[in-house]
């Protein structure tokens, strides 16, 4: 079947995409190979979490995201529940190795710590059988003898030994040299030592290294001495050799340990390595992941304790120089320019996706980033209206058309939303005002009128702020909404409303209203609100929606369920609103250039608490580490004692050097970077490895255009007279090692072109049966002048013309081909040059 169009899409011009040059398979340097991590996903809820003992059996619950055991992201705090219903997506970079991806649920706790109900741990091997699909998982308990991270250097050798009574012995040479990756202990570096122990049937010797102070990353070089082979049981057969019978007992185990000072010690995890791998060799030398311990205690009920609902997608990708992408770039940029839209490239990788998300986050940048977003969006979205048969549901769907614009908005939307909404929704989160008019929901003593006029106060004030800020909305919103306006127009020419209603089922109902109930996902609040906060900003969202919403303005009645919000709503049901709403989506929604009035504003970018080192010296001579509150905004980084009080320290963007990450031997702390700047280097501390990679990147990027940018710096600090790590005497010397190289961007669109087409590679590499299937689909449709009337899966695809798509399938499968020679050899590559047992691929020890 599929000849036949074959031979009409051969009859056609050659592929444009794939005559552009690249380099042989294989002559890519794998030290130009970037493998990049990222990790998105969803907390949906929790049910069955095990009760308090009592009458008060419930639980005020929030779930943690751990890498190993490293907490990089929080949910907020669900009261009183024990089926806590979280609904919060998360996407971030992951900047480092790690062995298990962890989800901890609490029990928040005031007086005391936040009690760990069960955990759920996936290995990194195996995220890939979770991706993308929402699962339940059984919630495991939570011992400290389980929570365990890094690895350990190790090395054993076989010494022959004559007594002092002349006959032969032998003796085991521990020498444990170094730990890598030990976790945190409360937030800080653990003061680590290990015990080294020979354990057999009869035997358990055991010794200890020193505590080292204050590192994740000790070094103990430290060697110990055990005998093997007692002196009685020697003989010429195994004069060289451990005895078979001791060689299969024997192991070495090595149990690292925070050291407790005043309190008891913490386990940080072990490994056993038995002496048998020096049967045929007298030294082994490895690095081995530490294991947890099991101490004994059964292991509870898999439905004892709960069951978290989780959807998670992991990805790992090896992003090549940028020729190799040259092809499949070219191809997915002509896009727009395709007849009919359904037969490009990006069109086509959005069909056979398992999740469009998967597709739409790469698509969006990468064509935003060539300007071709707009013709894009405008065409995927015409499609959309063609199977729209009334004008009240225009856009409510989760099309490509649909997921593509809401994507754009969050990338492109970020300053108009922080000029906008953020002054207002400080003020909200930060007063105390009651703001709950459901009469089931008051509390005693609430005042229902001074609520709702509370209500009010904050609806109207947030409505004119969003109405008032056409001339803030970015160029590519106005642009595309203008497209979206045109073409309702034209599906519904009868329909007075649906020009309106089709830009405000974005601009309201996937942009504002999402903001307001969750301002922590948009960086317009450094935190989760409050519960009671939450419920006031979920009030607001539900007025300001329908508000927006020109359907609803249009009724008599409003579209809430609810009657106390039908009887608040009475409030707006005023023609002032409705013109309001009116002139606003008349405004943004034009093609006329406007000249931002937030341009002379500075951009603000990013906040948050770290510890900072103190610039200068306390009484006792020493530097100390401060607890500050950083705002970085597109003119200057300030640190504050607290949010919201005046600076103490202000770092003009244009007098930035240099932004790069600081060693951990520096100060023996984890997650640090400097600040280079005109004046002497500001050292952070982040909260973890993940908000540190974020600080880095913004201000790197906000400050790429600077002048008189460091070539080189120093990656430690300058100490007792001189640099550790160069070891240079003057403080104004040249640093030792390069510095971060970055291009000139924009940094609103700062975007990875590289990284978006490796992953968009990815995406039709793991869905190529789909694409194939594709392919016999239009042979089928080219053969039957139609497609098959029996549901299969052909059925599914969107197929307008099929020699134009098999065309264009037949485009990417060779693509595709071609760039899997390189990968494929950057894998082989890899594979062969990680020796298992190196630092990089360490040996999974034996568990208990």
């Amino acid at each position: 079947m599929a000849a036949a169009v074959a031979a009409a899409a051969a009859s056609s011009e050659a592929p444009a995409a794939t005559a552009t040059a690249k380099p042989e398979a294989g002559d890519e340097d794998s030290r130009d190979v970037r493998v990049l991590q990222s990790l998105r996903g969803k907390i949906c809820e929790a049910k069955n979490l095990l009760p308090y003992l009592g009458p008060n059996k419930m639980r005020d619950c929030f779930c943690t995201v751990n890498l190993d055991q490293e907490e990089v992201y929080r949910t907020q705090v669900v009261e009183k529940s024990l089926s806590p219903f979280f609904s919060e997506e998360f996407y971030f970079e992951i900047p480092r190795t790690f062995q298990y991806l962890s989800f901890y649920v609490y029990d928040k706790n005031v007086l005391q710590r936040d009690l760990r109900i069960g955990k759920v741990a996936i290995k990194k091997e195996d995220l890939c059988n979770h991706s993308g699909i929402e699962t339940w998982f059984s919630l495991q308990p939570v011992d400290s003898n389980s929570e365990v991270q890094g690895k350990v250097h190790l090395e054993l050798k076989l010494n022959e030994l004559i007594t002092d009574n002349g006959t032969v012995c032998q003796q085991l040479v521990v020498h444990i040299k170094a730990c890598h990756g030990l976790p945190l202990i409360n937030g800080q570096s653990c003061d680590p030592y290990a015990t080294v122990s020979l354990v057999g049937p009869s035997r358990n010797d055991q010794k200890k290294t020193k505590v080292k102070k204050k590192t994740s990353n000790p070094q103990f070089n430290e060697i110990f001495y055990f005998e093997v082979t007692r002196s009685s049981s020697y003989t010429r057969k195994s004069q060289f050799q451990v005895e078979e019978e001791d060689i299969e007992k024997l192991e070495i185990r090595i149990d690292l340990w925070n050291n407790g000072n005043l309190v008891q010690d913490v386990f940080l995890g072990e490994i056993k390595v038995p002496v048998n791998v020096l049967r045929n060799d007298s030294s082994h030398q490895a690095w081995y992941l530490l294991q947890p311990k099991d101490n004994g205690n059964k292991p509870s009920k898999t439905d004892d304790l709960g069951s978290l609902r989780l959807n998670i997608c992991y990805t790992e990708d090896c992003v090549l120089p940028s020729e190799y992408y040259g092809p499949l770039k070219t191809l997915l940029l002509k896009s727009p320019d395709i007849q009919p839209i359904s037969a490009s490239a990006a069109y086509i990788l959005g069909e056979i996706c398992r999740d469009k998300n998967d597709a739409v986050l790469p698509l969006v940048r990468l064509l935003l980033h060539h300007d071709k977003l707009v013709p894009f969006a405008t065409a995927v979205a015409e499609l959309d209206l063609k199977d729209t048969q009334e004008a009240n549901t225009i856009f409510r769907g989760n099309s490509l058309a649909t997921r593509c614009l809401d994507e754009m908005m969050k990338i492109v939307g970020g300053h108009y939303l922080k000029v906008t909404l953020k002054p207002i929704l400080d003020e909200i989160c930060e007063s105390s005002k009651s703001c709950e008019i459901d009469p089931i929901k008051l509390k005693e003593g609430d005042n229902v009128e001074n609520n709702k006029e509370n209500l009010r106060y904050y609806v109207d004030k947030v409505f004119s702020t969003i109405i008032e800020s056409s001339m803030s909305c970015p160029t590519v919103m106005c642009d595309i909404f203008y497209s979206l306006r045109q073409m309702a127009t034209q599906r519904f020419p009868n329909d007075p409303h649906v020009q309106y209603s089709a830009v405000s089922s974005f601009v309201f109902l996937r942009f504002f209203a999402v903001a307001v109930v969750s301002p922590h996902t948009f960086h317009l609040r450094p935190h989760h609100p409050d519960a009671q906060t939450v419920r006031t900003l979920t009030l607001i969202s539900k007025t300001i929606q329908t508000l927006g919403s020109w359907g609803s303005l249009s009724k008599s009645k409003s579209s809430f369920k609810e009657t106390f919000m039908c009887e608040f709503f009475k409030m707006f049901q005023e023609e002032r609103y409705i013109r309001a709403v009116k002139k606003f989506l008349d405004e943004i929604s034009s093609t006329e250039t406007k000249e931002s009035s937030g341009t002379s504003e500075p951009v603000h970018l990013k906040e948050g608490e770290m510890y900072k080192r103190a610039q200068g010296r306390t009484r006792i001579g020493k530097k100390n580490f401060k607890k500050r509150w950083f705002c970085l905004t597109s003119r200057e980084l300030t640190y504050h004692r607290q949010p919201g009080k005046d600076a103490i320290y202000t770092i003009p963007v244009k007098n930035i050097l240099a932004v790069e990450k600081l060693e951990e031997s520096s100060f023996n702390k984890k997650n640090m970077f400097q600040v280079i700047h005109t004046e002497k280097p500001l050292y952070v501390q982040a909260n973890n490895c993940v908000e540190a990679n974020e600080w880095i990147d913004v201000l790197r990027r906000v400050s790429r255009c600077n002048q008189n940018r460091l070539s080189f710096y120093h990656p430690s600090v300058y100490l007792n007279g001189n640099w550790l790590c160069c070891q240079e005497a003057s403080e104004n010397t040249l640093g030792c090692k390069p510095s971060t190289a970055g291009v000139p961007a924009d940094i609103r669109i700062d975007i990875d072109e590289d990284r978006e087409t490796e992953r968009i590679y990815s995406l039709f590499t793991l869905s190529m049966l789909k694409l194939q299937k594709m392919e016999e689909a239009c042979g089928t449709i080219a053969v039957y002048q139609g497609p098959q009337k029996e549901p299969d899966d052909y059925s599914n695809f969107v197929i307008e013309d099929s020699v134009t798509t098999f065309k264009t399938i037949q485009q990417i499968k060779s693509i595709i081909e071609k760039l899997s020679e390189p990968h494929e050899k950057y894998r082989k590559k890899r594979s062969s040059s990680a020796k298992y047992g190196s630092k990089e691929n360490p040996i999974v020890g034996k568990a208990s």
